[in-house]
């Protein structure tokens, strides 16, 4: 009897180890899975000011350059704003057929990596 007792209180110990090693596992690749979404985030907000950047000194490039063409500044200007709305209105209509899937995909790649 006290055999049984010995084993069993052998059993609650080794399954007390097993669940908390199961938790401090479950509690590191949750970490880790943070870990990669924000470093991810960081790094697509970072690339995203950078690309604003760049477009903004092409748009006034373009703007210029177009001011030239057509003897007037204030139309290049014009010119190249309608060439990033006609831009974003192409990006409007194709967002719930390739932005959207693209993003929640992208998403739901860095959960499972």
């Amino acid at each position: 009897m006290e055999e049984l007792k010995e084993k069993t209180a052998d059993l609650v110990d080794h399954l007390e180890d097993i669940a908390d090693t199961y938790y401090r596992l479950t509690i590191i690749n949750v970490t880790q899975k943070a870990t990669n979404i924000a470093s991810t985030v960081v790094v697509a907000v970072m690339l995203c000011g950078l690309a604003m950047f760049v477009l903004m000194f092409l748009g006034v490039a373009l703007g210029v350059w177009l001011g030239d063409l057509v003897q007037s500044r204030s139309l290049g200007f014009l010119l190249a704003a309608g060439v990033y709305l006609l831009g974003l209105l192409i990006i409007l209509a194709m967002r719930k057929s390739i932005i959207y899937p693209f993003i929640r995909n992208f998403i739901v790649r860095k959960v499972y990596d």
